[in-house]
């Protein structure tokens, strides 16, 4: 069989971590059902790489992502310290102190026929919109589950995604790829790579002396990037110039009481040089700062978290706790997948942790490889291309839509902000949808790609939470009035369905502990 026509049955995953096993679980997962004997997966880590298990975010896909793998949610909830993540709430990035806005999961009431954003701008938007359109908001200020004691595994009343140990959630996909799905498992470092004369990784060379040989190669070796970065020397595009963090402060910080409440919401809070993320577990909340070097320095940070978490109600002082801090040149690689090697996770590119964007890209790119992954060398060829287009445009994608919610800030106490907004750091789609926007509001028409990451709802969520009086209504007159009688409706039903779910919801601690204890039903 000549080289173009030999079978990619060998698989070999070089790195673990939430990335690697991730992946391997949605392939292994989906190979059950090929009837090929050869095929085979092995995951190849390094027994001295520590995971970094400060506390992660997910979008609501990671559902699905579990549920094909085989994974029980009442399983992941007990292992993993999850909560439920319900969306993002942002404070202090409007204008300044006391303000705030929310990007929840639930998209607006009759979302796809119906624009309700339009409507509530010709309204006067009296009502913050996320609360006019959906119950989530309200929900989550009252501490509320997404889904009540008796809904089954997966299934919910508002849309969630989870927060979760990381750590621990790489133990629980190891031990279920490996013992479910029949992954390999092996422990090793590569010292080196040989490759074929047509550029291809032929095989890894270990520190033990053994080889590994493999037909594909996955790259999840985080920011090392040992076989896109190192080996094959693809390009590191920077994007330091249109978002500046490039470094966090984190840590973990412990509840005051056992039964503390469990905010179902990623807490984003805005101050002068950049910002706070506070991500809530069952057992401790992961906080950390997120800043621009060029703008503030490691001291100063510190000061600001220390002052942050001794406000919360741990009566935690950092001085008492270990911060770690984080480095990273925001950016991405120029190409993701280089002959028969694709990169997946930190190793193909990160940019900064708002709106938790690192795991659903690590779900997204191996979901690309279950649906085309290539039969032999010669598909590798066209299949990589494809790869490397669709997550160009949803590098750029994500690129845009975290821009926004700095171009929107109208902060001025400090050039951190100012320079967020300056017009030579805005990419020119973003500042081309900025204009549109100020006559029409953000709709599924928006985007000429299929598969886009955010939907025109988050678009909605983020501009009419920072900037309401963005988009004019003198000229939504004709579109609203054709329309007005259902908008209304929707408005009606989405008030009604608030009021039940906030009856009718346990609070976040009240279900996880019912999981804990009794589980939850499965269909």
């Amino acid at each position: 069989m000549s080289a173009s026509n030999s079978a990619i049955d060998q698989i070999v995953i070089v790195g673990g971590g939430t990335a690697g096993w991730l992946t391997a679980g949605l392939l292994a997962a989906d190979m059950r059902l090929d009837p090929r004997p050869n095929r085979r997966i092995t995951l190849l880590e390094s027994p001295d790489i520590p995971t970094v298990g400060v506390g992660e975010g997910t979008w609501p896909s990671m559902l699905e992502t579990l549920r094909s793998i085989g994974l029980s949610e009442t399983e992941f909830i007990r292992e993993c310290d999850v909560s439920f993540k319900q969306g993002s709430r942002f404070q202090n990035w409007c204008r300044g102190e006391g303000e705030r806005y929310d990007h929840p999961f639930t998209l607006p009431a009759q979302y796809g026929r119906l624009n309700l954003a339009e409507h509530w701008l010709q309204a006067g938007g009296d009502i913050p919109f996320a609360y006019a359109v959906s119950p989530q908001s309200a929900a989550c200020d009252q501490g509320r589950a997404p889904k009540q004691l008796a809904t089954p595994e997966y299934a919910f009343n508002l849309n969630y995604g989870y927060h979760l140990d990381a750590g621990k959630f790489t133990r629980l996909l190891q031990r279920h790829c490996v013992e479910r799905l029949g992954v390999v498992h092996h422990l090793g470092e590569v010292t080196g790579v040989q490759s074929l004369d047509n550029g291809d990784i032929k095989h890894l060379h270990l520190k033990s002396g053994e080889t590994l040989a493999g037909d594909l190669f996955i790259d999840c070796t985080g920011m090392a990037s040992r076989l896109l970065g190192q080996h094959y020397q693809v390009p590191w595009v920077s994007q330091r110039s249109v978002l500046f963090n490039d470094s966090a402060l984190a840590v973990q910080v412990p509840y005051s009481t056992e039964q503390s409440p469990i905010a179902s919401q990623t807490l984003s809070t805005a101050h002068a040089e950049g910002w706070i993320w506070d991500i809530a577990l069952p057992t401790r909340r992961g906080v950390g700062a997120v800043f621009s070097s060029h703008h503030i320095d490691q001291d100063s940070v510190h000061e600001r978290l220390a002052a942050y978490v001794q406000n919360t109600d741990s009566g935690a002082r950092l001085s008492d706790l270990s911060p770690r801090l984080i480095r990273f040149d925001p950016g991405h690689r120029q190409r993701f997948w280089q002959n028969n090697c694709v990169a997946i996770g930190l190793s193909a590119g990160f940019i900064e942790p708002l709106e938790a964007t690192a795991l659903v890209l690590v779900e997204r790119s191996a979901q690309f490889l279950v649906q085309q992954m290539p039969e032999n060398r010669e598909e590798m060829s066209v299949v990589s291309r494809r790869f490397n287009q669709r997550f160009s445009r949803h590098w750029d994608n994500i690129i845009g839509f975290l821009k926004l919610h700095y171009v929107l800030s109208a902060r001025e106490d400090s050039d951190y902000w100012r320079d967020h907004r300056a017009e030579e750091s805005v990419p020119d789609e973003l500042t081309e949808q900025l204009l549109l926007w100020r006559s029409r509001s953000p709709w599924t028409c928006d985007s000429l790609y299929r598969e886009e990451l955010f939907p025109s709802a988050s678009y909605q969520y983020i501009l009419y939470g920072m900037r309401p009086d963005h988009t004019a209504t003198a000229g939504l007159e004709r579109r609203v009035r054709q329309s007005g009688a259902g908008a209304h409706a929707a408005f009606h039903e989405n008030g009604m369905e608030t009021r039940k779910l906030l009856q009718g919801l346990p609070d976040n601690r009240t279900l996880l502990n019912h999981i804990r204890q009794h589980g939850l039903h499965t269909v």
